[in-house]
C-alpha cells in the first residue's frame, strides 16, 4: 500500500479506531450456485404462447393475473417449499406487486417489464412477513419503485438477478413492516443491476446477509446500501459510474450498520470492492463500522475515493489496494474529517 496508507494508518487509528493495515482473510461465505431457468422442479406453471397466458384457472393477455394464478394454485397450507415456473415476458404495472408467499420458489425464463407509474412500498416481485421464499432467476427492465422488495423475510434466497432499470431501486430488503423484527437469513447469489434512480442492492434491518457479487453499472445512487444490517458477508461489489454527482457510493454503510447492542465486533465482511467513477468509491457514515474490506481497487472517484466519517473498528485493504486519482482518503471523527491524503 506504500508510504501514504502506512502513514494514514497511524493517524487514523487514534481518531477513529479505523486502521488502513492488517489481514484479517475474510470470506464471503457460502452463496447459492447458479441454476438455469427452468432447471427445477415445479408445483405451477404460468407460460406465454404468442398474446396468451396460461395459468391454472386463467387464460388471458395479462402477465401479472397468470402469475398469481400459478403461484395462488400452489396449496395454502404447505410447510415445504413449492415452485411455479414462469415462461415469457410480459409487462407489470408500476403500482402493482406480485406477493410471494411462505414456502414459495419462483423461476423465470423471461423478462418482467415494469410500466406505468411507480408506487411506493410495490414492486413487481415482493415478499413481506414470509419464511423459505426463493427467487432463482429473475430479469427486469422499466421503471419499478423496487425491482424486489423483502420485507420482514426470514430464510431468503435469490440466485441470478439482473436489472436494467430506467428508474427506481433495484433490490430492497428491509424490516419496514416490524421494526422490533429484524429480516433475517438472506442469500443472494448475484445481482446485476444497470441505471435505474436509486441503489442498486439496499439493506435495512437485517440480521444475517450473505451475497456473492453486486455489480452495479450507472446506478443513480449506490451500488450497494448496508443500513443498520448485521452479520454480513459480501464476496465483491463493482461499481461503475455509481451515485455520479450524489454524496454516495460504490459501498456504502449507514444508520448504525455493523452495531450489535452498544459495540462494533467485525461482523461485516467484505471481499473486494471495485470503484470506477461515478460519486465515491466507499463510504461510512457516523455511528456505522465492525466492517473489514479486504481488497479495494477505486479509480475516477467523482468525490472522495474513501470517506470514513465517525465509524468504529473499520478495517480497509485488509489484503490490498490501489487507488488513483482524482480522489482522497479522507477519514476523521466530527461533520467534517480532520484527515485528508491526497491520492
Amino acid at each position: 500500500m506504500g508510504r501514504r496508507a502506512a502513514l494514514l494508518s497511524g493517524i487514523v487509528s487514534l481518531v477513529t479506531a479505523a486502521t488502513l493495515t492488517g489481514s484479517v482473510g475474510a470470506a464471503a461465505g457460502t452463496v447459492v450456485g447458479a441454476v438455469a431457468c427452468g432447471g427445477g422442479t415445479y408445483q405451477a406453471e404460468a407460460v406465454r404462447n404468442g398474446n396468451t397466458w396460461t395459468a391454472p384457472g386463467y387464460s388471458g393477455t395479462d402477465m401479472l393475473s397468470a402469475m398469481r394464478a400459478a403461484v395462488g394454485s400452489l396449496p395454502s397450507d404447505r410447510t415445504a417449499k413449492a415452485g411455479v415456473l414462469v415462461r415469457g415476458s410480459g409487462d407489470v404495472p408500476g403500482d402493482q406487486s406480485l406477493d410471494l408467499p411462505s414456502y414459495t420458489m419462483i423461476d423465470f425464463c423471461g423478462t418482467i417489464n415494469v410500466t406505468g407509474p411507480a408506487r411506493a412500498g410495490h414492486a413487481p416481485l415482493r415478499t413481506r412477513n414470509t419464511t423459505d421464499v426463493e427467487i432463482r432467476n429473475a430479469s427486469l427492465t422499466g421503471t419499478p419503485h423496487f425491482g424486489i422488495l423483502v420485507r420482514n423475510g426470514t430464510d431468503i434466497t435469490m440466485g441470478q438477478i439482473d436489472m436494467d432499470l430506467s428508474g427506481g431501486l433495484g433490490v430492497r430488503i428491509d424490516n419496514h413492516d416490524d421494526r422490533d423484527a429484524r429480516s433475517r437469513n438472506v442469500r443472494i447469489g448475484d445481482v446485476r443491476v444497470s441505471g435505474g434512480g436509486s441503489h442498486a442492492v439496499e439493506t435495512y434491518g437485517v440480521d444475517g446477509l450473505t451475497i456473492g457479487t453486486v455489480t452495479a453499472r450507472g446506478t443513480g445512487e449506490s451500488g450497494l446500501q448496508l443500513n443498520d444490517t448485521v452479520n454480513a458477508r459480501i464476496g465483491r461489489v463493482d461499481g461503475e459510474g455509481t451515485g455520479a454527482d450524489t454524496g454516495y457510493a460504490a459501498f456504502r454503510m449507514g444508520n448504525r450498520d455493523g452495531r450489535i447492542g452498544d459495540g462494533y465486533p467485525t461482523n461485516i465482511r467484505v471481499g473486494e470492492v471495485i470503484a470506477r467513477g461515478g460519486g465515491r468509491g466507499i463510504l461510512c457514515v457516523p455511528e456505522s463500522g465492525g466492517a473489514v474490506i479486504d481488497r479495494i481497487t477505486i479509480s475516477r472517484a467523482g468525490g472522495d475515493a474513501i470517506l470514513v466519517e465517525d465509524c468504529r473498528n473499520v478495517r480497509l485493504a485488509a489484503r490490498s489496494s490501489a487507488v488513483d486519482e482524482p480522489g482522497d482518503v479522507r477519514i476523521g471523527a466530527g461533520p467534517e474529517p480532520v484527515t485528508s491524503l491526497s491520492r
